[in-house]
């Protein structure tokens, strides 16, 4: 029996919970040619709330087309723009001699090579000589707002792990190219968002990036509580088992309404239920994680230094005045600018998310590993 729970992926199914009103944002957005910035802690589901009001918006709007780039493990200006061109070319056309009429007659100055497979969808790539192109980047970047123009279509290019041009050579400079050349599209909106909040929020928040002022932000809130109090009793009882609400709760409770964790917990739960969730199923499903990140856990925190270590039992400790001498004092935390390194530190490391400048484990089955192992 399949299991009703879904975690690790974009998530597509039954198991895509509420975000109505987000999508209903990113639909308008999208429809209105607005460029929109998605920020929120890692594993909160940007990537497939994306995906889901793409393809809401595609089946309405049959001259939109919603193009998706993930910069993950993508080192270089060049790679970003094969990854454009090919992005944009399959979504333009479902014919490959129609990409290659394209991309003769939009990117003639750059000469792209053009190989395809057995199957187009995964075996289509191009190549040029980057000297070359980066001559005539802005046809590359331009694409999509061309090809918009000569079909009468839109596009929403949407780039996730965008972050990531922050480690490009030349970032700011390149970041520049790309602001000043998509502002000033009319066919061609654009959709950032990545798994570094903090990065992802100095991007378009700091007034000396270029990226300033980009577009419409949207801050990613959690999922509400009621949601899951319905989806998950649902999903047992839709294969045959039961929870009942108290369990369901603490579910939800332990893992601090975080998508990912939930959904890792109530799998782990459902395996373990035959029948009826007991408190004991909870209980050695959650050890279950514990243990297999266990590991995980102790290789991420061994270059901790021992005021890191210190500053994390205190925001575990739920410690409300953290910069106070009783509080530095207690933890051996050393000195408030010493604090201020530590912070900056946890939150590079992606440990530390401070939403609302308050610190926040951005781990909550992290944040449970590191009281066992280091109780205040």
């Amino acid at each position: 029996m399949k299991s009703p729970f879904e975690f690790g992926k974009v998530i597509e199914s039954n198991s895509f919970i509420d975000r109505t009103d987000e999508i209903e944002h990113l639909k308008v957005n999208f429809q209105s040619g607005i460029n929109t910035i998605l920020i929120s802690p890692r594993r909160w589901g940007k990537s497939s709330l994306v995906q889901k009001a793409g393809k809401i918006i595609e089946s309405e709007n049959p001259k939109i087309k919603v193009c998706k780039i993930d910069l993950f493990g993508i080192t270089s200006q060049k790679v970003f723009a094969e990854r454009l061109i090919r992005s944009v070319l399959m979504k333009s056309s479902s014919k490959f001699e129609e990409w290659l009429n394209i991309g003769k007659q939009f990117l003639q100055n750059i000469i792209p090579v053009f190989s395809i497979g057995v199957d187009p969808n995964s075996d289509f790539t191009i190549k040029f000589d980057w000297q070359s192109a980066e001559k005539n980047i802005e046809d590359i970047l331009n694409l999509p707002e061309n090809i918009g123009k000569k079909k009468d279509i839109k596009f929403v290019i949407c780039i996730d792990e965008f972050q990531n041009i922050g480690n490009y050579p030349d970032s700011i400079a390149f970041q520049e190219q790309l602001r000043s050349v998509w502002q000033t599209h009319q066919n061609t909106s654009y959709c950032l968002y990545g798994s570094k909040r903090h990065l992802i929020t100095d991007l378009f928040k700091n007034q000396s990036m270029p990226f300033y002022r980009f577009g419409d932000i949207i801050f990613l809130k959690k999922i509400d509580k009621k949601h899951w109090m319905h989806f998950i009793p649902a999903s047992f009882k839709e294969t045959g088992k039961e929870i009942d609400a108290g369990l369901t709760e603490e579910i939800v409770d332990l893992m601090q309404n975080h998508p990912h964790y939930i959904q890792l917990l109530a799998h782990h739960v459902w395996l373990n239920t035959g029948r009826k969730v007991t408190r004991v199923i909870v209980d050695s499903s959650m050890k279950e994680i514990m243990d297999y990140y266990d590991m995980v856990y102790s290789r991420e925190i061994e270059g901790f230094s021992n005021h890191q270590i210190s500053y994390l039992k205190a925001i575990a400790a739920k410690e409300e005045h953290l910069s106070s001498k009783e509080t530095i004092l207690k933890y051996g935390i050393n000195t408030p600018g010493n604090l201020t390194r530590t912070k900056q530190a946890l939150e590079k490391k992606d440990i530390l998310d401070f939403f609302d400048k308050t610190p926040q484990f951005v781990d909550p089955a992290f944040e449970l590993w590191f009281k066992q192992k280091f109780p205040a």
